[in-house]
């Protein structure tokens, strides 16, 4: 069985926004709900769990009902780090599901999230017992400098790097284990699943990305978005 887990625990300060980014209106829809639409229309998306900011739990049950996420199983609180607001969904799923279980975390506030994208992501975790959506970096990279973050002296070779994105796909005991291994070792401020991982020594396989699959942290982002919404 796959369980898609949307982290949408964070507020979106670099939004300036007083509305929580992920539920910014884009075209009368809130982002959380495009996002929550492609795992629900996803034939191989058993349940959908949220992991939501708090006192907004209510308002996205109500949008879920709106939008006909019938998939919308449980919505639990968010952490302060998304790594604990994960970790909230872990627990939340593990009362439910068996370790052998796929868990697909994903971002709220990346919507454009495709239905091969999702499916590669299955696909990989299934073969593997991990998946990373990811895109080569097709960009100049550079260090920041020693003693300052407006400059830098040292080239990194981008052939060696790979921008990470989500969904990330891992069986629900593996994962769980990563959270509480980490806790155990102190780890409490990791990024993302699968710098978790890595932190932890282990190898994460890759899964398809695509350069459209955004992610809205600034204002930029979300003009971006509504553009590709209005070009869809």
């Amino acid at each position: 069985m796959n369980i898609a887990l949307i982290i949408a625990g964070g507020s979106g300060k670099r939004m300036e926004q007083e509305v929580p980014k992920q539920f910014l209106n884009v075209n009368d829809k809130p982002v959380v709900l495009y996002t929550l639409d492609a795992f629900q229309k996803h034939p191989d998306i058993s349940k959908i769990i949220v992991a939501c900011i708090d006192g907004w739990q209510e308002i996205l049950k109500a949008y879920a009902e709106q939008f006909h996420i019938d998939k919308l199983g449980w919505v639990v609180t968010g952490g302060r780090t998304g790594q604990e607001s994960i970790y909230n969904g872990l627990m939340e799923a593990k009362k439910h599901y068996r370790d052998t279980d796929l868990i697909i975390v994903h971002d709220a506030i990346r919507p454009m999230v495709s239905q091969e994208i999702i499916s590669d992501c299955i696909i990989q975790c299934q073969k593997y017992g991990s998946a990373v959506a990811a895109v080569p970096c097709n960009t100049a990279a550079v260090e920041f400098g020693e003693e300052s973050r407006e400059c830098s002296r040292k080239v990194v070779d981008r052939k060696q790097l790979a921008m990470t994105q989500t969904p990330q796909g891992f069986p629900l005991g593996k994962l769980l284990w990563a959270h509480e291994e980490a806790n155990r070792k102190g780890i409490t401020e990791s990024v993302a699943s699968c710098t978790l991982m890595a932190e932890l020594g282990e190898i994460v396989y890759f899964s398809m990305g695509a350069e459209t699959n955004i992610k809205l942290t600034t204002q930029d982002d979300l003009d971006i978005f509504r553009a590709m919404i209005r070009g869809s």
